[in-house]
This record gives C-alpha cells, sequence and structure tokens, in this order.
C-alpha cells in the first residue's frame, strides 16, 4: 500500500513504533571520519526520520547491527556458563537495494551452510527491511553490473521529497501503526539506478587457473593488509573468539566473537606456525575469487553485490572492481 505523510507526523508513528523496535538507519556523524574534521556515514539508533542519510552512502554496512564487530556469546565461570539477556524488541533497519542482497548472502554463510547460527539466526529473526532508493549512482558502485540494484525483499520503503514522506507498505504488522493517519493511497514505486560509471564484467569460463597469473604481483606491495576492505564490506562474514578473564578470577570471563579479515596478518595461520597465504598477493586473490567465484559455485549467486564500500575505504587506493575486471583478460591469455 502506498500513501504520505507529513515528516513531523511520520516520526509521531516512527516514535510508536520504537516501543517495539530499536530503527536504525545511517546518520552522518560529525569529526568522527579518517581525520579530525571529516566525517563518516554509519548505522546508529534514529528517533527521527530527518536524522536519515539519504543522499550519501553509508561508509560501513548494516551488517554490523546483525552481526555485532564484538558479540560476547556467553559468560562463564568455574561452575557454569550463561548467555547474555536478549533485548525483547524487534530491529528495523533503513538501508539500500545492495545491502539487502547482501544480508542475503550473510543468511547463507549462518543460516543454508550446514548448521544454522544459534547467535546470528537469534537477531536474524527480529529484523524488518526499509528500502531506502537510489536516485543516482555513488562514487564506486557497480549494484547494476552484479544485477543487485533492485530488489522486491523489503518490508517498507520511504522517500523524503519537500516536506513529506512518501512510503509502500508490504508488512501488516508495520501498516498498523499508519492505518489511522492514511486519508487515502497513492502509487508509491521504489527508486532504482540502471547503470553505474563503474561497469564490471565477470568472465563466464572463470576458474582456478587464474590461480597462477601475473595479475596478483602488484598487490604484494600496495596492499598493505590493513582489512579495512573486509570490514565495510556487507557480505565479509568472517570472526574469530576472543575469551576475556576477570582480572579478579582467572577462571571467569566471557567468551566473544569479533570480526576478523583474511587479508590481515595471522588469519590463515595454523598450529605450528604454517600460514597458507603469508603474501598479500595471495590474500587479495583469495578475496576476489571468493566473491566472485567460489561463492558461486556453492550458492548458485556472486558473494559480492556490487557497493563499492572497499574501493571507497582503501587507503592504498586499490580497486576491487577494476581487479574483477582483468580477470576477463587473464582467462583470454589462458584459453
Amino acid at each position: 500500500m502506498g500513501f504520505r505523510l507529513k515528516i513531523e507526523k511520520f516520526d509521531e508513528h516512527l516514535e510508536r513504533l520504537r516501543d517495539k523496535y530499536k530503527v536504525y538507519a545511517p546518520v552522518k556523524l560529525k569529526g568522527k571520519g579518517t581525520f579530525a574534521d571529516t566525517d563518516t556515514i554509519r548505522y546508529k539508533e534514529i528517533e527521527s526520520i530527518k536524522e536519515i542519510e539519504f543522499n550519501t552512502k553509508s561508509t560501513f554496512s548494516p551488517k554490523e547491527i546483525i552481526l555485532p564487530i564484538t558479540q560476547t556469546l556467553f559468560y562463564f565461570t568455574e561452575d557454569e556458563c550463561k548467555e547474555p539477556k536478549e533485548g525483547e524488541k524487534k530491529i528495523l533497519i533503513f538501508l539500500r537495494s545492495c545491502d539487502i542482497h547482501a544480508m542475503k548472502r550473510l543468511d547463507e554463510v549462518y543460516l543454508r551452510n550446514g548448521n544454522e547460527d544459534y547467535y546470528y539466526k537469534t537477531l536474524r529473526e527480529k529484523v524488518k527491511f526499509v528500502l531506502m532508493g537510489c536516485s543516482d549512482s555513488f562514487e564506486n558502485c557497480f549494484c547494476a553490473s552484479m544485477g543487485y540494484n533492485k530488489t522486491e525483499e523489503y518490508d517498507m520503503y520511504t522517500k523524503i521529497k519537500n516536506d513529506e514522506v512518501f512510503v509502500e507498505c508490504k508488512s501488516e504488522e508495520l501498516m498498523n501503526y499508519f492505518y489511522k493517519d492514511i486519508e487515502g493511497t497513492i502509487v508509491v514505486e521504489p527508486e532504482y539506478v540502471s547503470s553505474n560509471d563503474i561497469k564490471v564484467t565477470i568472465p563466464e569460463n572463470l576458474d582456478q587457473r587464474v590461480f597462477k597469473s601475473k595479475m596478483w604481483d602488484e598487490y604484494s606491495s600496495r596492499c598493505i593488509a590493513c582489512g579495512r576492505c573486509n570490514f565495510v564490506c556487507g557480505t565479509c562474514s568472517c570472526f574469530t573468539m576472543q575469551d576475556v578473564f576477570s582480572k579478579d578470577n582467572k577462571n571467569v570471563g566471557e567468551r566473544r566473537r569479533i570480526w576478523a579479515s583474511c587479508h590481515v596478518d595471522g588469519f590463515s595461520d595454523m598450529a605450528g606456525g604454517h600460514g597458507f597465504r603469508k603474501d598479500k598477493k595471495d590474500r587479495m586473490r583469495f578475496k576476489v575469487m571468493h566473491k566472485v567465484y567460489d561463492f558461486k559455485k556453492r550458492a548458485g549467486y556472486h558473494m559480492c553485490v556490487g557497493c563499492g564500500r572497499c574501493d571507497d575505504i582503501c587507503p592504498e587506493y586499490i580497486s576491487f572492481s577494476s581487479c574483477v575486471n582483468k580477470l576477463s583478460k587473464v582467462m583470454e591469455a589462458v584459453e
């Protein structure tokens, strides 16, 4: 159902929604960027739709809401283990089409990859999505090439125009909050970009023969193994474990799950000191091929959704999209 409301009226309903939902959206954080005089856009809990940054791409993806950077799995003592108490509120996330597709990839990894991950599932079951449209393509985006510039898998869509909020609501539960102030229905269609400045082509014949290509050599010196590309990516899902012990009693503490990165030193190290990918070019090759080859072989669709955040954040200006486009020439040479 489509309708429109004044911003102030929409915020009144949002306030009522917040009784049962934690509402997250991308907001501008002043002075929180890389340097003291720069800003960043990141997901935070909001109270008004006016706080949402609709016209700029967020630096981080919304995955940190349902896959926290640091998550306590359980507390332990000498005698027992105890799970942390979960909040009763549900979760409402404002996000873009590419990010909704990215959530599908996380679902594949954590829910359909053998055993379901209990901690991820507990949060994921509470989530509803509010789609944010894209009237123009952002810098470094290539979602259209990947086919993820559009989606139908959302519960509500919102767009601000002048002093009004245009809404399309698919969820009956969410619709119940708005019924009394709807004077009439209108047609509201989500905005999507049909093309991006950056085009990416993944070769149909891509296979493991590219592993030995010289194209990876440049990343040995260019990549500094900071892992920033992994942390802003909406589909990277790797983590490590950490036990934090009490200073007063070494037998009491908590076990945490913490984001990890395949680019960072030590990620692939095993007992005895053996490391599978000590050279940074091997780590770059692993990430790229996982996003556009390995994952598709297992799940049937590409892991990368074309958000371009990895290109935005890299301090060495390494372009993931450019790297993917090089694969076509490598496969031509191989053939």
